[in-house]
């Protein structure tokens, strides 16, 4: 969805994208969230935050949920059309007051300004969570359109840090539709099948960052020889 040049490198000729740098700290609040969440998962009791934003839900028990929750396992479908395997770890699952499975993705920031998902670039947040919808639809499971992101701020208006960051909670409804991943799975084949794609246009608009990158660091290198030579 971002370039089809990259992706066809990276599956073709193992040549990926740098990597950002981890998030500890994102990791390890995802890591406490599952926790609390999972405490009032063994009581069939919403969390206080559920209460508060009028959420119509409880943590749902799966015996599933922590192969579901894993990075190297998550939900599994091998694509018939196309034979290829797509799979997503999950942060959590809710269940609603109709039994319908209710998928949420935890997420962390810290800016001086209430969050959103209503920014272009949050377009991968809303794919993300669409993707473990489509998931757990074709694994034969009852899912409601509706997700949620739980989403927390760390503050930025405290007197001092003193050895810790507060946060403040939010939790964000989106109806999700997954009727894109069909159709960009078989685009997903044919790419992977064919030549190497064109340099193209980003999904945010203008050219893609890295394939920019690799194009003016080639022509410096080439410029470097030249001059070599010469």
């Amino acid at each position: 969805m971002q370039c089809p040049r990259c992706f066809w490198l990276d599956v073709r000729l193992k040549i990926t994208r740098p990597n950002s740098p981890p998030f500890n700290i994102n990791k390890a609040i995802d890591e406490l969230f599952k926790k609390e969440f999972d405490s009032y998962r063994i009581k069939a009791e919403p969390h206080p935050l559920m209460t508060e934003y009028k959420v119509k839900a409880v943590p749902m028990k799966h015996d599933e949920l922590e192969t579901w929750r894993h990075n190297f396992t998550g939900i599994v479908v091998i694509h018939k059309p196309t034979n290829l395997h797509v799979f997503g770890a999950i942060d959590d699952l809710w269940m609603d007051e109709d039994g319908k499975m209710i998928v949420v993705d935890y997420k962390a920031t810290a800016k001086d300004r209430e969050v959103s998902i209503d920014a272009a670039w949050q377009i991968s947040y809303k794919r993300q969570l669409e993707v473990y919808q489509w998931l757990l639809r074709q694994n034969g499971y009852e899912v409601s359109d509706t997700g949620y992101f739980v989403y927390t701020n760390g503050r930025m208006d405290l007197d001092g840090f003193f050895n810790k960051v507060e946060f403040k909670t939010k939790i964000i409804p989106y109806v999700g539709d997954d009727a894109w991943i069909e159709p960009t799975l078989k685009k997903m084949k044919l790419c992977m099948d064919g030549d190497m794609p064109a340099v193209g246009t980003a999904a945010m608009g203008g050219e893609c960052d890295f394939c920019s990158y690799a194009r003016q660091r080639t022509m410096l290198t080439l410029d470097a020889l030249k001059q070599k030579r010469s």
